[in-house]
């Protein structure tokens, strides 16, 4: 008996998923526990398996389309089984109160617009995409196509920039590009006019009227056999193996494997797709080998100049000129999160500088065990966890009427990405050992370079650690990562005189600083915990007790 898959709850914050990839097609054998697709939350993109075994027979949501938690994203059963009753389950009200006149003959015209406007036969009106569940509007960055192209399902049209990233968005449909509606670097609100796709000689200026009257195409029922049927050809017409690059040149590949063949370093000209239509996804970037045959590059001449770096225009002496590049929807979220936690929460910073003599003499003893490995802000983050649990007020989150008093400890730890900041969580931190801390930063920290972090393991935090030290940074503050209380910032450890025992000697000292929300912690209770902080990172082996 076939069974409904629905779009799955991936977070308990979720309300909406994007279908990354499909890794099976329809007409696919699945067994249980197979990858279906890979399906992208405004955290992460995680794989989905199959609960169930059979034939995939429906498809619900393509590639890069976006459907709320709950909808029909699948159906599985037995080869050939009649699944109509299912679909029509699912239809929309506005389906199922189509005029019966339109049922009658797939030969009428489409309805009317309010404007009076009337959709061309066999047009359709392409959106502005919700690729990430937090999006709300979209940038064009770059049109692939142009005006009069034609364009075949599986096509990229665009590449739309997102509050998360920049991705590819596929054609669900062929025919010519008949109207862009959004010029490259314009941004629009998600399910705004983006272009209009139709049969060849379709006359344009009506399609658009139409469109931006409010008209749809043909009645949806219609407009699934269209669809079914252009699916029909197109796999008659393919081959039986199509290779990635095509089209001139041109390779086929999903915007996640896209994304980790430039981390890894690998040229998608030597990946084989083993996607439909020889599309290249994740698991083929995951599983990739370098070609035996491929000679390593020639190593450049003594006397090559090295590449230059991209250089500023040439600016005339005393003349003013100014740039205005757009900010990507990322930038604007970033903006918009970090402002409200900045002018909501009254932030205060208190600094101490630690003397690290007796971490670093205790941090090469535990480093010289087989098998272990802790760095300084493993240590940070252990001494941390004990502090908090002594100093409970900075465990908090302010709730308006109430101050949350948080039993558990889960400290964030703040980790740069290419597409900016997240903030991973260990989970009971205080119960950690040294050791325990570093490893599972270590693995939670490659997890979110790699774009592999489940929405369950940035979730919860109590406190945060942002460590710049590695960089150089001697100190700096941090905006507070809201429902927090408190974020503590991590500077270099430097070596410098020092006075001790009435002499000036050499020490390594590092700063560290906590920035406070003044509305659930007090300046004498900030400074208590930077006290037992400081006892804890001076004296290692009190934290091993």
């Amino acid at each position: 008996m076939a069974e409904i898959i629905n779009m799955p709850r991936l977070s308990d914050t979720m309300e909406e998923g994007t279908v990354a990839t499909w890794l099976k097609k329809v007409g696919d054998k699945i067994e249980e526990g197979d990858i279906l697709a890979e399906i992208e939350t405004d955290k992460a993109t995680m794989e989905f398996e199959s609960f169930n075994s059979g034939t995939l027979l429906h498809i619900g949501v393509q590639e890069g389309e976006t459907s709320p938690v709950d909808t029909l994203l699948a159906i599985i059963g037995e080869e050939g089984e009649d699944i109509s009753a299912l679909l029509n389950g699912g239809a929309s009200e506005a389906k199922e109160e189509a005029p019966a006149a339109e049922e009658k003959s797939t030969e009428e015209a489409a309805p009317a617009t309010e404007g009076g406007a009337e959709m061309p036969a066999g047009v359709e009106v392409v959106t502005m995409p919700r690729l990430s569940d937090t999006m709300t509007e979209g940038t064009v960055a770059t049109w692939l196509k142009k005006e009069g192209d034609k364009v075949e399902e599986g096509d990229i049209l665009a590449e739309i920039e997102t509050d998360k990233a920049t991705m590819e968005f596929e054609s669900f449909y062929s025919g010519v590009l008949l109207y862009v509606g959004i010029e490259e670097g314009g941004s629009a609100p998600v399910d705004s006019l983006l272009a209009i796709i139709g049969p060849e000689g379709t006359d344009k200026e009506q399609a658009v009227a139409a469109a931006k009257g409010g008209a749809t195409a043909a009645p949806a029922a219609k407009k699934e056999a269209a669809s079914e049927e252009t699916k029909k050809e197109a796999a008659a017409a393919a081959p039986a193996e199509t290779p990635a690059a095509a089209d001139g040149g041109r390779i086929f590949v999903s915007p996640l494997a896209k994304k980790l063949a430039e981390e890894k370093g690998i040229d998608l000209a030597t990946v084989k797709g083993s996607g439909d239509q020889g599309r290249i996804i994740r698991r083929d970037i995951e599983n990739y080998k370098a070609p035996a045959a491929a000679a390593a590059p020639a190593a450049p001449k003594a006397d090559a100049p090295a590449a230059a770096p991209a250089a500023m225009p040439f600016v005339p002496a005393g003349e003013e000129r100014v740039e205005e590049v757009k900010n990507s929807q990322m930038r604007k979220t970033i903006a918009k999160r970090l402002g409200e936690s900045k002018f909501t929460a009254p932030h205060y910073y208190l600094t101490v500088e630690l003397d690290m003599e007796q971490a670093m003499a205790s941090r090469a003893q535990i480093n010289s065990l087989p098998d272990t490995k802790v760095s300084f802000n493993d240590m940070v983050v252990k001494a941390c966890a004990m502090a908090l649990k002594k100093h409970p007020q900075i465990n908090t989150s302010w709730k308006g009427d109430v101050t949350q008093y948080n039993q558990h400890v889960h400290v964030g730890v703040a980790v740069a990405v290419e597409d900016g900041l997240v903030v991973p969580v260990l989970k009971f931190t205080n119960e950690m050992s040294l050791t325990q801390i570093g490893g599972k930063v270590k693995e939670l920290a490659g997890k979110a370079r790699n774009k592999k972090l489940t929405p369950a393991e940035m979730d919860g935090s109590t406190f945060t650690v942002s460590n710049l030290g590695m960089f150089g940074i001697e100190e700096f503050t941090s905006i507070i990562n809201q429902p927090n209380s408190a974020i503590l910032s991590v500077g270099a450890i430097v070596q410098k005189p020092v006075v001790k025992n009435g002499e000036i000697v050499v020490g390594n000292t590092m700063k560290v600083t906590l920035a406070c929300d003044h509305r659930t912690v007090d300046g004498a209770t900030g400074a208590q915990f930077l006290q037992t902080l400081k006892a804890y990172i001076e004296n290692p082996v009190t934290m091993l007790a």
